[in-house]
């Protein structure tokens, strides 16, 4: 077993991490590795490919897992995430305990009951997805929470809630970038564009939001949701959308759902590029965007 460890993460700490590794060792044979900078957990992931670990476990938040999980695509090497992170949504949704001493009971039970299986992912201009990836205004609030780590550590889900609240008034609410969707039907025009490779796209806390649907981790199909405009006026009906079981974001009348995709493609429609996050992450502004789902690229154990 190879632990990818980051040392960084919200939950993570020098007594949590030594307190996992002392119990995975008593089932599994362990190499623990912290990462040192962006982009050297995929790295250590290639790795555990070529010295042929029988297993990668991600403790972290989902942005560790999203870099594993590029360097694990398409091998036989199965991934699992312990809980280390603010939301760990992936972890959630292949259904690990969200506790992470329960979640580490569970990974040793799992010893005697080996059954990796595949699921999907997403990947958006080369840079794979596990769940979710946005163009627009989520990736907006993604780039400034990512801006100021101290305060994402410290506030967490609020601190999004923040972030959104000022970056939808000072950015989207007035004059929000445009950009072009190539739909089924033709072309549609929005200001941002949600993709999910699962459901739930998020959480807020405990509580799962929900934009799309029709959408699983094992669909073979991505799906997708394009807000039409940001204003004032929408975003107090469109709230409740995101958090109530009974709504339907894609039923209110300024979205416009797009399901089963095995692709989509978005180019921004004036001068500036359109922010892009994957899993919680700003990977980039970019001028065009191409989504597209890899079938069972990834195998997981949970």
């Amino acid at each position: 077993m190879l632990v990818v460890v980051n040392p960084f993460a919200t939950s993570v700490d020098e007594r949590l991490r030594a307190l996992v590794l002392a119990a995975l060792q008593s089932r599994y044979e362990v190499t623990a590795l912290d990462t040192a900078a962006p982009g050297h957990a995929t790295e250590l992931g290639r790795r555990a490919v070529a010295e042929d670990y029988d297993v990668v476990v991600t403790l972290g938040g989902d942005g560790t897992l999203n870099e594993v999980a590029n360097g694990l695509a398409g091998s036989d090497v199965p991934l699992c995430p312990l809980p280390g992170g603010s939301q760990n949504v992936f972890a959630k949704m292949l259904g690990m305990p969200a506790d992470i001493v329960d979640a580490t009971s569970h990974l040793l039970r799992l010893a005697d009951d080996w059954r990796p299986r595949r699921v999907d992912l997403g990947r958006v201009n080369g840079r794979i997805f596990t769940f979710s990836a946005g163009a627009g205004l989520d990736a907006a609030v993604v780039e400034h929470v990512d801006a100021h780590p101290a305060r994402k550590a410290r506030w967490r889900q609020w601190y999004y809630m923040q972030s959104a609240a000022l970056v939808f008034t000072r950015r989207y609410a007035v004059r929000a970038p445009r950009l072009e969707v190539d739909g089924p039907d033709g072309p549609i025009e929005g200001v941002t564009v949600l993709v999910q490779n699962g459901d739930p796209y998020t959480y807020a806390g405990e509580r799962p939001v929900h934009v799309c649907r029709h959408v699983a981790l094992d669909s073979g199909t991505l799906s997708a949701a394009v807000l039409a405009r940001t204003s004032l006026l929408d975003m107090p009906a469109m709230a409740p959308r995101l958090l109530l079981e009974r709504l339907e974001v894609t039923d209110h009348r300024h979205v416009r759902a797009l399901e089963r995709l095995s692709e989509l493609r978005i180019r921004s429609t004036g001068d500036h590029a359109i922010g892009v996050q994957v899993d919680g992450d700003f990977i980039g502004a970019f001028q065009d965007i191409h989504f597209e789902v890899l079938p069972g690229a990834l195998c997981v154990v949970a």
